[in-house]
């Protein structure tokens, strides 16, 4: 018995003498919320996926759909005619602040939806597009092209889902 009273002495003396960091304790929370709100997936009986996750699994927490943005700066003019690298940053930069005015940030972002005038200039919108997600677990993504967007001149525009933890 004495050697019993004596172990949980020394056991609550070490965790006790560990100062306690509140910080510290709040961020390990939120990365481990983090990483259960989504699971990036990458299916082994389909070919690699060149820049896009093939699904991201949501788990409970906080979704934000985040309509179209497009190349329009704070007083509704276009940026960057005829340009589909600069279209992409002010693009790309529209989406995070909204995601910032909604409490997220691009690495909650799970689902991407491109519409372009031009599916050739992708590999200039992924060259932007990897300045702001985890180029290593991207999100899933889906490129289409279109005839027209709603304005002339805007060459993409581009959705976004987010998942946050609760």
């Amino acid at each position: 018995m004495r050697t019993l009273v004596v172990g949980v002495c020394l056991m609550a003396a070490g965790i006790i003498s560990r100062p306690w960091n509140p910080i510290e304790s709040m961020e390990n929370l939120k990365m481990e919320q983090q990483r259960s709100v989504a699971r990036f997936v990458k299916a082994d009986a389909l070919p690699p996926s060149p820049g896009y996750s093939q699904a991201v699994e949501v788990r409970p927490g906080r979704i934000i759909y985040v309509a179209g943005q497009v190349s329009m700066d704070r007083s509704g003019k276009l940026v960057g005619e005829g340009d589909m690298r600069a279209q992409a940053q002010q693009t790309f930069e529209n989406l995070k602040a909204v995601l910032e005015a909604s409490g997220a940030k691009f690495e909650n972002v799970v689902k991407l939806n491109y519409y372009v005038l031009d599916v050739a200039q992708l590999p200039a919108v992924r060259e932007v597009r990897d300045k702001f997600v985890n180029a290593a677990n991207p999100p899933a993504s889906t490129a289409v092209e279109v005839k027209r967007l709603f304005r002339e001149g805007f060459l993409i525009e581009v959705e976004a889902v987010a998942a946050l933890p609760q």
